[in-house]
C-alpha cells in the first residue's frame, strides 16, 4: 500500500461537454448503476477512466490474463471517487516444491484424484494450475481543509479458493507552502483459503491417488485464514522546481495461516534419490517493515524516475529494489525505458530438500519464492495522445527470476541436476485513458 495524493490530471472532469463515446457511455451507465444513481448527460463527462490489458507469460509456465477498469468522478470541492476492477486468469503449470530427479517421478494432484508423471531431469511442474480472479476496490478522497486529505476505501477479491476482504485509510498534511506533505495511513484485510482437496497436516506424507479424493489421513480442515495490518508513515517534499522527493517507511502484520497446501518438500537419502515428499509448514506469523525512496527529476525535456525499497522481515527475508524510469517526450507523447533490478535473501526456514538423516525441522519450504533469488526486468512504454483527453500506451517487458543456492550440499545424483531453474517470461500491456 502506498500512500499518495491523487493525480489531478487523471481525476479531473473534462472541460470539453462533447457527446460521450459508446464504450465511456456505457461504462459510466455500469459505473452509476452500481452505484444506484442514473447517468445524467453532464456524468458523461466528469468520469475520467484508464483501462488495461495485460498478459504475462513464462516460458514454459504460468501465463495471467488480466485486464483493469479504473473509473474516477471528481464533484464539488475536490472530492474524488474512484472505482476498479480487476480480472484476471491464470494458467500452466507451477513449481510444486519437490526436486528433479533421474527418474520418472508421479505425484498426486491437490485434489487427491489423479496423478501426474514428470520426466528426468525436470522440476517438478503441477500443471492443474487453473484460476480466475475478481477484484473491486473503491476510494473515496476529499479535502477536510484547506491543508488536509483524506482517503477511505474498501477491498474485495475473490478467487475459485481464496477470499479477500479489507478497508483502508489515509490522511495527508501540507506544510511549507504545500511544498511538503506528510502521509499516514492503515489498511486491514481478513482472507480466508479453501483449497481443492482440504489444508494437508503439514509435515504429512503426499498419499497417492485416490479416485474419491483426498483422505483425512493427511487433512486437517477444509478452511483457514488470516489477518493482514498494514501500517504507512510517509513523506513528500519539493525539493526545488525540478526534483521532488518521497520517503516512506511500511509496518505490516500478518497473523493466520500462512502455509502454502499446494507445496511439497522431498526427502532425499544419501544417493540424492527422493525417498518421501511431506507438505510444507510455515510459521503462523510475520511481521514485516519496508523502506521507500523515490526521486523524480525534471531535466530540460526529459524525466527521470528513481526509487529504491528496502525490505526486511522475522522470516529472515531481506530484499534489495532499484527501480528507474527515464520518461522521452515526443510530439504526441512520450517513450519510457525501464530497468528493475531486485535481490532477495531466503528465509530462515526455507531448504530446497530435507536428508533422511535429520530430524524434521519446526518449519520448512522448498518454495524458491522464499529462497534466495536476483530477478532482473528490462522494458520499454510508448505512450501517445490520439485525441484530447484520450491517450493510448503500449508497454513490453522482459523479465528474468535467477534463484540460487543457499549452499546446501546437493548428495549423490542431485549434483548432477539443476535444482534452481531460471524463470523467463514476457510481459505485454496495452492501455487506454479517455
Amino acid at each position: 500500500m502506498q500512500l499518495t495524493q491523487p493525480n489531478k490530471a487523471l481525476v479531473s472532469a473534462d472541460s470539453q461537454q462533447e457527446s460521450p463515446k459508446n464504450i465511456k457511455q456505457l461504462l459510466t451507465v455500469a459505473t452509476c448503476a452500481l452505484l444506484g444513481t442514473s447517468a445524467q448527460a453532464d456524468e458523461l463527462s466528469q468520469w475520467k477512466f484508464d483501462t488495461a490489458l495485460m498478459h504475462y507469460n513464462e516460458s514454459d509456465r504460468v501465463s495471467a490474463t488480466e485486464l483493469i477498469i479504473n473509473g474516477s468522478r471528481t464533484y464539488d470541492n475536490d472530492q474524488v471517487l474512484n472505482l476498479k476492477v480487476t480480472v484476471d486468469t491464470l494458467t500452466g503449470a507451477s513449481a510444486n516444491g519437490a526436486v528433479a530427479q533421474t527418474n520418472v517421478q508421479t505425484f498426486t494432484r491437490p485434489s487427491g484424484k489423479g496423478s501426474f508423471d514428470v520426466a528426468p531431469k525436470e522440476t517438478p511442474l503441477d500443471d492443474t494450475f487453473r484460476d480466475t480472479r475478481l477484484q473491486l476496490n473503491a476510494q473515496w478522497t476529499q479535502p477536510f481543509s484547506e491543508s488536509y486529505l483524506v482517503s477511505s476505501g474498501l477491498h474485495l477479491s475473490k478467487e475459485y479458493d481464496y477470499l479477500s476482504l479489507g478497508l483502508n485509510g489515509n490522511i495527508a498534511r501540507d506544510f511549507n507552502q504545500k511544498n511538503t506533505t506528510l502521509s499516514a495511513g492503515f489498511a486491514f484485510s481478513q482472507d480466508t483459503i479453501s483449497p481443492e482437496g482440504d489444508i494437508p497436516r503439514p509435515f504429512s506424507s503426499m498419499l497417492p491417488a485416490h479416485e474419491n479424493g483426498s483422505t483425512s489421513e493427511n487433512r486437517i480442515q477444509s478452511s483457514d485464514d488470516k489477518t493482514t495490518v498494514d501500517l504507512l508513515l510517509g513523506v513528500t517534499q519539493v525539493i526545488n522546481r525540478r526534483m521532488i522527493m518521497q520517503l516512506n517507511y511500511s509496518h505490516s502484520k500478518v497473523d493466520g495461516y500462512l502455509t502454502d497446501p499446494f507445496k511439497i518438500v522431498s526427502v532425499v537419502n544419501s544417493l540424492g534419490l527422493s525417498t518421501n515428499q511431506l507438505y510444507e509448514k510455515r510459521p503462523d506469523n510475520r511481521t514485516k517493515h519496508s523502506l521507500f525512496w523515490q526521486t523524480k527529476y525534471h531535466f530540460t525535456h526529459n524525466i527521470i524516475d528513481f526509487s529504491y525499497r528496502y525490505f526486511w522481515d522475522d522470516w529472515d527475508i531481506t530484499s534489495h529494489t532499484l527501480d528507474t524510469r527515464y520518461t522521452i517526450p515526443l510530439s504526441n507523447g512520450y517513450i519510457e525505458p525501464h530497468v528493475r533490478l531486485y535481490s532477495q535473501d531466503a528465509a530462515n526456514f526455507y531448504q530446497p530438500f530435507i536428508r533422511t538423516e535429520q530430524s524434521l525441522p519446526n518449519y520448512v519450504s522448498a518454495d524458491y519464492r522464499v529462497g534466495e533469488m536476483t530477478a532482473v526486468t528490462l522494458g520499454i512504454k510508448y505512450r501517445t495522445r490520439i485525441k484530447q483527453n484520450n491517450e493510448l500506451s503500449f508497454r513490453l517487458e522482459y523479465y528474468q527470476q535467477s534463484p540460487k543456492s543457499t549452499g546446501v550440499e546437493q548428495p549423490g545424483a542431485l549434483a548432477r541436476l539443476n535444482l534452481y531453474p531460471s524463470i523467463k517470461a514476457i510481459i505485454a500491456q496495452v492501455s487506454y485513458s479517455f
